[in-house]
């Protein structure tokens, strides 16, 4: 079996696909005001969706799927589409923000999904509805503690920012004590119509000495390809990492590849460049060159990006490709 190996050395066995670029949030660090979303016959269908990924997992190796979108439970197929990625035998996650998952929760522990990572940014009600444009806290926070005593692995992501949401983060890490979850923190990071600022990072640093002023923790050991870094204060149930894309990027051992909802992929989150996989699979082309000179057209940090320093910050918001998160999946 041939394995995706990029110039820099790095072997890539995990596949993030996302299957909608909807979403019922309207998150503003991830969707501008004026977002345009992609019509049906544009998506990649259930089957299209299993057979590219199928290419990836017996041709190349990849033994992580995770499916992100947008919101994929806004999917009337994303439960079919978690039992075809289930049946290709590889490990298999979901990204929701968890606003309508008590109504696909059997049918998604049915089809065999295991683990979830559930999208929080607050536990202030009307700050959610600032974040989010919507009054759902209450459902989403109902549907976490829910996933947990259906004894599903709930990852919690929360998007720390300066003068945002910062002040939350030991209620956070206290979510750990009694509940068997996984918070990660992840630093604020530069998308098109985010209104991105260096400033507004509350950095991996400044999140250690915050929570370390109050709680004594330790660390973990990560998985080499791991995107956070792990820690746990002793004797609580669950853990938090750090995602630290901005102030310490993790590029020299990222194993991700990245497909749209429309079928297009890139080889990093922050990449400007796309291969378009769908459109050769519905002329009935071969897909395997493009995979693999994508792959190989990876650059050995951020997409290509400088680094996330205060004066180069509008270098990086120029270079910025012209996507949102919610169009890129997470």
């Amino acid at each position: 079996m041939p394995e995706l190996n990029d110039t820099h050395g790095r072997k890539h066995r995990s596949l993030r696909i996302s299957v909608v670029d909807k979403c019922d949030l309207r998150c503003t660090y991830c969707m501008p005001e004026d977002q345009h979303f992609l019509k049906r016959e544009e998506l990649m269908t259930r089957e299209e969706i299993l057979t590219i990924a199928r290419l990836f997992v017996d041709r190349y190796g990849v033994s992580k799927i995770r499916l992100t979108g947008g919101e994929p439970l806004l999917r009337p197929d994303a439960v079919g589409i978690v039992r075809d990625m289930v049946a290709l035998g590889v490990s298999i996650g979901l990204t929701t923000n968890a606003l309508t998952l008590h109504k696909h929760l059997d049918g998604l522990i049915d089809a065999g999904l295991k683990g979830i990572n559930i999208s929080l940014d607050t536990f202030d009600a009307e700050r959610f509805q600032r974040i989010t444009r919507r009054d759902g806290f209450d459902t989403v926070w109902r549907n976490i503690r829910l996933a947990l005593e259906r004894g599903l692995r709930v990852k919690v992501n929360m998007v720390v920012m300066r003068g945002v949401n910062d002040d939350e983060l030991l209620r956070f890490v206290e979510l750990t004590r009694d509940h068997p979850v996984h918070v990660r923190f992840i630093e604020f990071m530069p998308f098109a119509g985010n209104h991105w600022g260096r400033e507004r990072v509350y950095t991996y640093a400044e999140m250690l000495g915050h929570i370390g002023s109050v709680h004594s923790f330790e660390k973990l050991s990560d998985d080499p390809h791991s995107t956070a870094k792990a820690y746990r204060v002793p004797g609580w149930s669950g853990t938090f990492a750090v995602i630290s894309t901005v102030t310490e990027p993790f590029c020299g051992s990222c194993d991700r590849l990245r497909l749209t909802a429309e079928g297009k992929m890139r080889n990093c989150l922050f990449a400007r460049e796309e291969s378009d996989l769908l459109s050769a699979l519905r002329r009935g082309e071969d897909i395997a060159p493009l995979i693999e000179a994508n792959v190989l057209a990876k650059h050995a940090m951020l997409g290509g990006l400088p680094q996330f320093k205060p004066e180069k910050q509008e270098e990086v918001l120029h270079d910025l490709s012209e996507r949102p998160m919610v169009s890129i999946g997470g």
